[in-house]
C-alpha cells in the first residue's frame, strides 16, 4: 500500500543490511533531498560468535532447520532492534526522527533458479517494527522473484543514483561475501547490468578461520595470509570450470553454494588427481585469486574502458584490490581500467549497501521502480518491498 508522503513524520531513513559474510549487522542513517540521499552517519555491530554460528548453520539443509530458522528470524529481529535504538541514541535522535528503517535481514537460503524460485531473509520486519516503533519496510527481494527474476543483486539501482559517469563507463565492484558487480555505461541507450561473479570474503573467511580457530579476528586483515602464499594455477584452473563462473547473466548466488563444503571438495579432488596436498596459505592465495580472475573476467565481459570503484568490507583487503588490478590488465591488450576505491569519490565503503536499503524503504514511500528488470531479469520494473506496522 501505498505511503501517503503528507503524513509521514521523522527526518531520516535508517538502511540495516547483514550481508553473506555473517560478521555482522551495519546500519546508515541517510536523508533525502529531492530524491538524492546522504549519508548522515553509519553504525556496525558485529555478531557474537554464537549468533554467527547459528547464521552458518543455516546455509545448507540440516537436521531440525525450521525450528532454527524461525526461533532466529526472531532473535534477529531482537539484535537488531538493539542496534538501532542504540544508533538513535548515539546520534541524539529519538524514534520520531525517523521515517522508516529498511531491513534486508540475514540471507539464509537463496533459490532463484530452481522451478519454485524462493529466497529466504530473516530477522522479522514485523517484529522489528513493535520493538522500535518504527515502521519497517522489509522482504525486498521476493517480488522481483514473483516476476521472474534473480531477486539479486539490488544494489545497482542505488549505484546508479549515486555514481557519476563523466567518459567513461563505470564498474561498481562490491566485495561481500559474495561480489558482483554493477555495469553503468556511459552511453545512454545502453541498459545497467549487474550480477552477482563469484564468492569473495565468503571462501577466504572460512578457509581463514578453519586455519585460525583461535584468532581474535575472524578475516584474513588486508590480505596479509594470502599474500605470504602462492596460487596454484592447477587449483585455480579447477575452482573457474565450476558451471557457476560460465553462466550468462543475470545470475546469483550465496553461501548455500560457495561455502566450506564446496571447497573441501574441490580440495579432496584436487588432492586425487594431482597427489599432492597444499599448504594452507597458497589455498588461500588460490581462493584470493579466484575473486579477482571471475572478477576480472566478468567486468571486461560488458565494458573494455572502465572506472572500477571497489566498496564492501573486501575492499579494505588490499592483496585482493591489487590482483582484482593486476588481472583487469592482463584481459586484453586495448583495456584500460583505473580500479579505485568508492571513497575516492565520497562513496564510504562500508555503508554503500545499507544505504541502498534506507533507498529501497524511501522508493517504497514513493512508489519508485527500485529493481532493474536488465539486471535481475524479472518481467518488469516494480516497486519493491512490503511494509509493517509498529
Amino acid at each position: 500500500m501505498e505511503a501517503d508522503i503528507s503524513l509521514l513524520a521523522g527526518k531520516y531513513y535508517i538502511g540495516l543490511m547483514s550481508g553473506t559474510s555473517a560478521d555482522g549487522v551495519d546500519l546508515a542513517l541517510v536523508s533525502f533531498t529531492q530524491g538524492k540521499a546522504k549519508l548522515v552517519a553509519s553504525y556496525y555491530q558485529a555478531y557474537s560468535p554464537a549468533l554467527n554460528k547459528k547464521i552458518t548453520a543455516l546455509y545448507c539443509p540440516n537436521h531440525n532447520e525450521i525450528e532454527l530458522a524461525f526461533s532466529l528470524d526472531i532473535e534477529l529481529a531482537y539484535f537488531f532492534s538493539q542496534c538501532v535504538l542504540a544508533f538513535i541514541g548515539q546520534q541524539k535522535l529519538s524514534v520520531d526522527d525517523i521515517i522508516a528503517i529498511g531491513n534486508h535481514g540475514q540471507t539464509i537460503r537463496h533459490r532463484p533458479s530452481q522451478a519454485y524460485p524462493f529466497t529466504v531473509q530473516i530477522g522479522c520486519s514485523q517484529t522489528l517494527a513493535c520493538l522500535t516503533n518504527i515502521r519497517v519496510i522489509g522482504q525486498f527481494r521476493q517480488k522481483d522473484i514473483a516476476l521472474g527474476g534473480q531477486g539479486a543483486p539490488l544494489v545497482p539501482a542505488f549505484h546508479q543514483q549515486v555514481f557519476k559517469k563523466n567518459r567513461r563507463d563505470v564498474v561498481v565492484v562490491n566485495l561481500g561475501g559474495i561480489a558482483n558487480i554493477s555495469y553503468l555505461p556511459i552511453a545512454e541507450s545502453a541498459h545497467v547490468i549487474g550480477f552477482d561473479t563469484g564468492p569473495a570474503n565468503a571462501l577466504l573467511d572460512d578457509w581463514y578461520q578453519k586455519n585460525h580457530p583461535n584468532s581474535s579476528k575472524k578475516y584474513d586483515s588486508k590480505g596479509k595470509w594470502a599474500s605470504s602464499g602462492t596460487c596454484n594455477q592447477a587449483l585455480l584452473t579447477q575452482f573457474l570450470q565450476d558451471e557457476f563462473f560460465n553462466k550468462p547473466a543475470p545470475k546469483s548466488t550465496g553461501r548455500e553454494y560457495f561455502n566450506i563444503h564446496w571447497l573441501l571438495a574441490h580440495l579432496t579432488a584436487f588432492e586425487q588427481s594431482y597427489q599432492q596436498t597444499l599448504a594452507a596459505k597458497d589455498i588461500q592465495a588460490s581462493l584470493a585469486a579466484l575473486t579477482a580472475k571471475s572478477l576480472a573476467q566478468a567486468i571486461s565481459s560488458v565494458s573494455q574502458n572502465a572506472e572500477v570503484y571497489l566498496c564492501g568490507g573486501g575492499a579494505h583487503n588490499d592483496n585482493l584490490a591489487a590482483l582484482i588490478a593486476d588481472d583487469l590488465q592482463q584481459t586484453r591488450a586495448s583495456a584500460s581500467f583505473d580500479v579505485r576505491l568508492s571513497s575516492d569519490v565520497g562513496v564510504d565503503i562500508d555503508a554503500i549497501e545499507a544505504m541502498t536499503f534506507a533507498w529501497l524503504a524511501y522508493a517504497y514511500d514513493h512508489q519508485l521502480v527500485s529493481n532493474l528488470p536488465s539486471v535481475t531479469g524479472a518481467q518488469r520494473g516494480c516497486t519493491l518491498g512490503c511494509l509493517y506496522t509498529p
